[in-house]
């Protein structure tokens, strides 16, 4: 079975992050998001992929190139414009000739493929969805079923007084071909909006293949520092520090798991990481600074004295002595923080921005 990955989405909400990064090349423990992405698939066999790409999908071919190095086939499909999670798949039809799977860019799961794609065989559905419990349906699109598991009923994003149940659409689908007919071509068209309610109409069956496994959508800043906080405490053993290859570390610089550090990294005297946190190839911290929660991106340099706590920091950036950028915060990539600023409160920097010594408290 071949699958579709959504992946041409903007990620404005991920902004800055994503100013100059596609949003399926951001890294999770130190690893573009596509690739444990195309890794999760593999282990379902499923090595056919197909890319809906559009903004910066240059880097995308860049990273994977045909597949062959992660052992998968992969072809892309360009869109003309933002086509929408349907469109986008309709412009990929002529890479489609039988059943396939379509999974939303932006999401990370367990949920059990393998099982999924067998009780939509057994079904005989034209379409099954994977469907997830989650605490606040409201900001979904609420997925309601019978007994059987058939779906009977959509409500996207609907009023809390309207919900009727906290299952909800998981973005992941397996279709038939047959459901392509249902798309316009050279238009945007939403699954959940356009195709999904049209063929309820039309009497087909709509299965829901229910999960309670992990799943987290990390279209948002906070949901993807979450994601890698639960993968570090899941992956890194008992609290315990990854160190890659050519990293150097002073015997005063303190470690609190988990802790992944990236290639060619430096921790000097006093410095102290405490986890869940990651650090990218070629980051310095310099005496005396604390970095705790944090996810930082590549190439970074976290000045004497400063205190980085559960913010993200994107490539290339720097952070004077004695600043402070904390919870919710945000550097997009070249930031360049002087001595003695404080940032707080969730604010973000674009790229490229300066922040004078002394000028900033938030």
């Amino acid at each position: 079975m071949k699958a579709v990955i959504l992946a041409g989405g903007e990620a404005t909400r991920l902004r800055p992050l994503t100013c100059n990064t596609p949003k399926m090349m951001v890294p999770v423990l130190n690893r573009p998001f596509l690739e444990h992405l195309v890794r999760y698939l593999k282990g379902h066999r499923i090595v056919d992929v197909v890319l809906a790409v559009g903004k910066l999908s240059g880097q995308l071919h860049d990273y994977l190139g045909d597949g062959s190095r992660l052992g998968v086939s992969i072809a892309c499909s360009e869109e003309p414009f933002p086509m929408g999670t349907a469109g986008a798949v309709k412009n990929a039809e002529s890479l489609l000739d039988d059943s396939f799977l379509v999974f939303n860019g932006d999401i990370f799961t367990d949920i059990d493929l393998t099982a999924m794609i067998r009780a939509h065989r057994q079904n005989r559905a034209m379409a099954t969805l994977a469907l997830t419990p989650v605490e606040d349906p409201t900001i979904y699109g609420v997925v309601e079923t019978d007994d059987r598991g058939r779906v009977t009923r959509f409500s996207e994003k609907p009023r809390r007084e309207e919900v009727t149940t906290n299952v909800i659409n998981a973005g992941i689908y397996i279709l038939e071909p047959a459901v392509l007919s249902y798309i316009k071509p050279d238009a945007f068209s939403m699954f959940e909006r356009d195709v999904f309610p049209q063929l309820l109409e039309k009497g087909h069956a709509i299965h829901g293949y229910q999960s309670s496994e992990y799943w987290i959508d990390i279209g948002t800043p906070d949901k993807y520092l979450r994601l890698q906080h639960d993968l570090l405490r899941r992956s890194v053993c008992d609290g315990g520090t990854v160190i890659a290859t050519e990293s150097s570390l002073h015997p005063s610089a303190r470690i609190e798991g988990p802790v992944m550090i990236g290639r060619a990294c430096s921790l000097e005297a006093n410095c102290t990481i405490k986890g869940p946190a990651v650090l990218g190839a070629g980051c310095r911290v310099e005496e005396e600074a604390v970095v705790e929660g944090a996810m930082i991106w590549q190439d970074c340099t976290i000045g004497r004295g400063a205190r980085l706590r559960n913010c993200l920091v994107a490539s290339s950036c720097s952070v004077g002595e004695e600043s402070e950028v904390l919870d919710g915060c945000i550097l997009g990539d070249e930031v360049l923080i002087g001595r003695r600023n404080k940032l707080s409160n969730g604010i973000r920097i674009w790229p490229g921005r300066s922040i004078q010594p002394d000028t900033i408290s938030f």
